[in-house]
């Protein structure tokens, strides 16, 4: 024991021991508040049906209050370390100042990320995100942060701080130019419900086709269908233009918009037997007895011009096509019924004579509603000889060379070849 007494009786040795002491007395109160913290909220966070314990230990807003106490019980304690200098003591008292503030600052950080996946949880919140808003609160609570921290560590006051910040601003506006812009559309996107997460959007000048995965201060991020992400300035969704499909999947229902291109030359007025044939279809059964007498009191009311075959009205098989795919569409069961629904004839050119389908399907998935449009045109490409159409076509090798067998009176050379041969005799 006197070899001990002896070292105690050096003040430097008392200094050293001191410290010794507060700094495993720190560390060993911090240990032990931030295991019983995390123990504590864990158990409670089982027994709730609230998300937010969940959130806050999730986030380490605990953890970063935990951290805060030994920067505490240095600061208060170091007063009683004997032998310890007041300008020491005075400096080490500031670090540990500012060491608090950091702490702080994080558990508050750690709280809004936390209120923000509470909120992303909640139906509105898949509809007017906040994550923006919430970083901007965050980069101004670092601003202030830093200056205390600053003015904490140096001696100065905060208030000389903010006018060196002031004679800053002109730099401080181009350092922060994304961050305003940001802000600026972020406010506009969310309060004129422009964006959603899970918006399915285009912007084609930007490579995105995709659904919106997250709205930030500074970037949307949009997975695009090959499954890379696009990260678009917020800014820019405010001033290019962009096209949102998220009304399509609200009404329920994906516009078919495509046209079979007719050949011109396979257009003709029907014949008593192509009618006769023609009214075996379940579809034409009431339009063509109603269309033929249409047409016969028209010519009636002719008189002797009805002599002349050009002067009279007669069904066409293009007219009647028409008539069967617009009852096609009326009673398929996967077309949406409330939605527009009309087949029309656009201008021909050279490509034919189109025939455009305009209707909604009523499914809004990808893979069904290719699947319902394919059925469609596969069903109408197959029944087109039965009204004497035929689909334009530019001619290829085998067409020609099947042509020029024709001429000279050749046998065809394939399957393909002999169609165009039958097609040719007729």
């Amino acid at each position: 024991m006197r070899p001990l007494q002896d070292l105690l009786d050096y003040p430097s040795m008392q200094t050293v021991l001191g410290v010794l002491a507060l700094l495993a007395l720190a560390w060993l109160a911090g240990h032990l508040v931030h295991r019983l913290s995390r123990r504590l909220v864990g158990s409670i966070a089982r027994r709730t049906a609230t998300h937010w314990d969940d959130a806050l230990l999730a986030r380490g807003t605990f953890r970063w209050l935990a951290r805060a106490l030994p920067a505490l019980i240095i600061q208060y304690g170091m007063v009683l370390v004997p032998g310890v200098p007041a300008n020491i003591e005075a400096m080490l008292g500031n670090l540990m100042t500012a060491l608090v503030v950091f702490c702080i600052v994080m558990a508050i950080s750690g709280a809004l990320s936390a209120s923000d996946d509470v909120y992303q949880q909640t139906p509105r919140g898949q509809q007017r995100p906040i994550k923006g808003l919430l970083q901007l609160i965050k980069i101004g609570l670092f601003i202030v942060a830093a200056l205390i921290i600053i003015a904490t560590v140096t001696g100065k006051q905060v208030g000389l701080l903010l006018s060196g910040v002031g004679a800053m601003s002109a730099v401080l506006m181009l350092i922060f130019k994304d961050t305003i812009l940001g802000f600026v559309a972020g406010v506009q996107l969310s309060s004129n419900d422009m964006l959603r997460v899970g918006d399915w959007i285009e912007m084609p000048q930007l490579n995105a086709d995709g659904d919106v995965i997250d709205i930030a201060l500074h970037t949307v991020k949009v997975r695009n269908w090959d499954k890379t992400i696009t990260t678009i300035p917020s800014w820019r969704l405010i001033s290019d233009s962009y096209k949102n499909w998220r009304g399509m999947q609200e009404v329920g229902g994906r516009r078919i918009k495509r046209a079979l291109y007719l050949d011109a030359a396979s257009v003709h007025f029907l014949d008593e037997g192509e009618i006769r044939r023609l009214s075996h279809l379940r579809l034409l059964a009431d339009y063509l007895p109603s269309k033929e007498r249409d047409v016969a009191q028209w010519n009636q009311s002719l008189g002797k011009a009805a002599e002349l075959p050009a002067n009279r009205r007669r069904l066409t098989n293009l007219g009647t096509f028409r008539a069967y795919v617009q009852a096609y569409l009326d009673q398929h069961p996967q077309i949406h019924r409330e939605l527009s629904c009309m087949v029309r004839q656009l201008a021909s050119g050279a490509q034919g004579i189109p025939l455009e389908l305009y209707c909604f399907t009523s499914t809004v998935a990808w893979a069904e509603y290719e699947g319902i449009q394919a059925d469609i045109f596969d069903h109408l490409f197959a029944l087109l000889p039965e009204f004497g159409l035929a689909l334009y076509q530019q001619p290829s090798g085998g067409d020609v060379r099947a042509a020029l067998a024709f001429r000279r009176g050749e046998p065809a050379e394939s399957a393909t070849d002999q169609r165009v041969l039958e097609f040719e005799e007729a």
